[in-house]
């Protein structure tokens, strides 16, 4: 059984969490604040939706390859429910993620985002995103999100330097033994 992770989920696994915590930062600080108006507001999607079409193909090749690798056993605290807790946490993790691609691509599909944002048409963007139903799942879905992203941030913390079980160490690049 290895003590680390395959590099590849490594290298994928801190270029979502920072492409997820950008993404999720770029859509609630600049896009809803950005009036559908705003000339500058298609770029700004542009740069939204591939990230978020990127975090998609990201998280299939994840968990395609977390499937097929050996991984190294659970962190254990000691504790069942909170060893529970870390499991539940990071099988929310995908569903959200994929949540946040799923609805992010509904809202563009029904509110004809394609042909706008990466084709140029020249149409206006529809003046407010909330008329389209995918959007407010991924409203929702990004509060949760953050959530847990902060939760996990903090667990993986409170590991490190309270634990002091070196769970870092198997997120990390290095022989996996």
């Amino acid at each position: 059984m290895p003590t680390r992770y395959h590099p590849l989920l490594v290298a994928l696994h801190w270029l979502i969490g920072i492409a997820v915590i950008l993404a999720l930062i770029a859509g609630i600080a600049g896009l809803e604040a950005m009036p559908n108006s705003d000339p500058e507001k298609v770029l700004a999607l542009r740069i939204h939706m591939s990230m978020g079409i990127a975090i998609g193909l990201f998280m299939v090749l994840r968990l395609v390859t977390r499937l097929a690798a050996k991984s190294p056993p659970p962190a254990a605290t000691g504790r069942s429910g909170l060893d529970r807790l870390a499991r539940a946490v990071h099988v929310l993790l995908y569903l959200l993620v994929f949540a946040m691609v799923s609805t992010g691509l509904g809202t563009a599909a029904t509110a004809g985002l394609f042909p706008i944002v990466f084709e140029g048409s020249g149409a206006p963007l529809p003046p407010d995103f909330s008329a389209y139903p995918p959007r407010a799942g991924h409203g929702f879905f990004a509060k949760l999100l953050i959530g847990l992203v902060l939760l996990h941030i903090a667990a993986a913390l409170w590991h490190q330097f309270a634990l002091r079980d070196g769970l870092m160490r198997r997120m990390w690049f290095g022989e996996r033994n």
